[in-house]
């Protein structure tokens, strides 16, 4: 069982930057791969980044690559999510996700979700 708490959203101007963190409880975070998948408005949630358990392997969606970089510290069990150069297209409430499968990207990929936090871009 893996607990997971996002943190660090919140409200910052276009072009602004934000550092989400994961924190996970469980002894055995280090074998999952991690995710951040975020949630707009009337929309569906789509995948955002990954990482893999090693945290030697990254990837991300076409929309934020560049721009976003996701890392993992596996002594601290927590895992980040570096935005940059925000768009108001961002705005979303982002959650992270623990999963057993390698460069997973699909909701059904992942076992355990956190409970999101919200990140609000102004033009």
């Amino acid at each position: 069982q893996v607990q997971l708490v996002e943190s660090g959203g919140g409200s910052v101007q276009a072009g602004g930057s934000l550092r989400l963190s994961c924190a996970a409880s469980g002894r055995t975070f280090i074998s999952y791969t991690m995710g951040w998948f975020r949630q707009a408005p009337g929309k569906e949630r789509e995948f955002v980044a990954g990482i893999s358990w090693r945290g030697d392997s990254t990837y991300y969606a076409h929309s934020v690559k560049g721009r976003f970089t996701i890392s993992r510290d596996n002594a601290k069990n927590t895992v980040y999510l570096q935005m940059n150069s925000l768009k108001p297209e961002d705005t979303a409430v982002y959650y992270c996700a623990a999963g057993r499968f390698t460069m997973a990207t699909m909701e059904r990929e992942y076992d355990y979700w956190g409970q999101g936090t919200q990140v609000t871009v102004s033009s």
